[in-house]
């Protein structure tokens, strides 16, 4: 839950920073939880693809750079690598 994920992103970063995403990935790539903090608190979405999966790459662990865009590509399971760069988006 919410309370798990941010545990986590406190262990790794030192604290979730406002205006950031936290993003979560099962060993099988076909579930991902996004945690926001939108600088008054923090919100988790979760999301599982029926068929296929997300498309990482071998940057598990890391951090990627991600636009808007990027990111709601990835959420649905298309390639997001495609499209221009922007914003840090963080992957644990």
């Amino acid at each position: 839950g919410v309370d798990t994920a941010l545990a986590r992103v406190v262990q790794v970063f030192g604290a979730a920073h406002p205006h950031h995403a936290y993003l979560f990935a099962n060993q099988r790539a076909n579930r991902m939880k996004v945690l926001v903090h939108d600088g008054l608190g923090v919100w988790l979405a979760a999301r599982r693809l029926n068929q296929g999966k997300f498309v990482w790459g071998n940057r598990l662990g890391g951090s990627l750079t991600l636009s808007a865009e990027q990111l709601q590509a990835l959420v649905v399971g298309l390639p997001w690598q495609r499209l221009g760069p922007a914003g840090v988006i963080t992957v644990l």
